[in-house]
């Protein structure tokens, strides 16, 4: 059996380092692109630990030129190339009107941008190969939009639109797509997640221990998922359950985002600041 060559951006830590670790195991050389080299070669070792091999190359995966100036060393390496996971990825949380403008700038270069370069860098050589894959890693926030992350859902719901597209535009080069669509899960995106509001960490954190599965899980269904040529993968099962709610029963998904949408007015800090500012201005 063909060893197969699979490229990983954001595998330095979390579910990138995950899939690096999984996509070993059955047999696969992985390219570890990250712009955190030294996680990147600590991936690299887990991964020869688990019996496979591969290679690092640093990577910022807003840059075109950096994306071309790697494809030029999987050519010379590998000559061709069998899987890309577009995985690198970066978190925000915050109410329209609130955070800094430039956290847009910032998220969609990464987020999408990034994902876009990766298919956009490999696509000519999968079709001149007449076969490939790409794993894009959206988020079940791509498909359920809840309150008070407004740019990171319009990220992930961009990955799972672009996704969905090259699924077909792809199909008949033999190219397959996936995104995949996981739900929160015990992870370290939250370390880096930018937002104006305190409480959104804990939340964040909340949600991310209370979780059913964690990177390992997600790495796995992520791998089943490409060898069924899954459109959508959406690996956890709450998350299931909460899809085919907004789908299927509409009316239900709109009273738990209502329901949703006032616990948060309720503790958003600016509208206390403002009742208390006009309380003053009363009393006075």
């Amino acid at each position: 059996m063909m060893t197969k060559k699979v490229l990983i951006t954001g595998a330095a830590s979390g579910l990138g380092r995950a899939l690096a670790l999984r996509f070993a195991r059955a047999g696969s050389e992985i390219c570890i692109a990250d712009i955190n080299e030294q996680g990147a070669q600590e991936t690299l070792t887990l991964v020869q630990q688990a019996g496979g091999n591969g290679w690092v190359y640093p990577l910022d995966v807003r840059y075109e030129t950096q994306w071309h100036d790697l494809r030029d060393e999987v050519i010379q390496r590998w000559q061709t190339i069998d899987v890309v996971i577009n995985n690198a990825g970066v978190a925000t949380g915050d109410r329209i009107e609130a955070g800094e403008w430039h956290w847009w700038d910032w998220i969609i270069d990464i987020n999408i941008k990034g994902v876009a370069l990766g298919c956009r860098t490999f696509t000519p050589l999968m079709k001149q190969q007449q076969s490939g894959y790409f794993i894009n890693v959206a988020s079940l926030a791509g498909l359920m939009k809840a309150p008070a992350m407004g740019s990171y859902n319009v990220t992930k719901a961009a990955v799972v639109a672009l996704s969905e597209t090259l699924h077909f535009e792809l199909k008949p080069y033999g190219i397959g797509t996936t995104a995949l669509c996981p739900g929160f899960f015990r992870t370290n995106l939250d370390k880096g997640m930018k937002t104006s509001d305190p409480q959104m960490y804990k939340f964040v954190d909340k949600v991310f221990e209370a979780s059913e599965l964690n990177a390992d899980d997600i790495a796995d269904a992520a791998f089943k998922a490409m060898q069924k040529n899954q459109i959508i993968c959406n690996p956890h099962p709450t998350g299931r359950r909460a899809y085919f709610i907004k789908k299927y029963l509409p009316w239900l998904f709109r009273i738990q985002m209502d329901k949703f949408s006032l616990a948060l007015k309720n503790r958003d800090p600016n509208l206390k600041t403002q009742l208390q500012q006009d309380a003053e201005a009363g009393v006075k």
